[in-house]
């Protein structure tokens, strides 16, 4: 019987996703160019989707997965925006979020795939997976938006270690729910993402607006 919604499913990542950086960029009209926004979610996409490839490839590496895909992943987001004509540049915190959701997108169809999820199965099994793609999305809109804010301050290196050990925690539980079967893993996935994206949208993207403009978004 054939998969689920084979190349539809693509959208059960996008349409969450553009819709969070739809929500993401209110109040920063003027600080990005809709073109840039465009180019960088498409790149995420892309880029998502050529590292979701190599890690099914490399499935077997065992416990060394819980630091190698955080590190490929990352440093993937890091090479498409930390290019001379993004460097140092406020706007980058915003690509980053808009690279970083990109990204994320491509794990919802690449975990129903993986899934081998059939025409028939538990509908709670597809809204699980969806579920906790959520949490990856947000988490990778975070990341891309840390990057961002590292490449402005140059201080790249920095933010790149940060990302990574912030990634562990995902692939770590990835790895035990496999080893050990733990259900309801999905839930831990979105409190991570959650909580993560909502401090990098309140405490580091409002760093690159103006003093005037700051205090506006705050009184939101």
């Amino acid at each position: 019987m054939n998969n689920v919604l084979p190349q539809s499913s693509l959208l059960l990542g996008i349409i969450p996703a553009l819709l969070i950086l739809y929500i993401g960029l209110k109040g920063y009209e003027g600080y990005y160019k809709e073109k840039n926004i465009f180019l960088t979610f498409i790149a995420g996409i892309i880029t998502g989707f050529v590292a979701a490839l190599i890690e099914i490839s490399t499935l077997k590496v065992g416990i060394s997965f819980i630091v190698l895909f955080p590190v490929l992943e990352q440093l993937f987001k890091t090479i498409l925006l930390n290019i001379r004509k993004l460097q140092e540049k406020r706007e980058t915190v915003i690509y980053g979020l808009s690279l970083g959701l990109g990204f994320g997108s491509i794990f919802t169809p690449f975990s129903i795939m993986t899934t081998n999820l059939q025409i028939g199965d538990s509908l709670y099994l597809l809204i699980s997976i969806v579920f906790g793609s959520f949490g990856i999305i947000l988490f990778h809109g975070a990341t891309g938006t840390l990057l961002g804010y590292g490449i402005y301050k140059a201080r790249m290196p920095r933010y790149l270690i940060l990302t990574v050990l912030l990634h562990i925690p995902i692939t770590g539980l990835s790895f035990l729910a496999i080893l050990y079967k733990i259900e309801y893993v999905q839930i831990g996935f979105v409190a991570y993402g959650i909580i993560l994206f909502l401090y990098v949208s309140k405490k580091i993207m409002p760093r690159i607006l103006s003093n005037r403009r700051r205090g506006k978004k705050r009184n939101v």
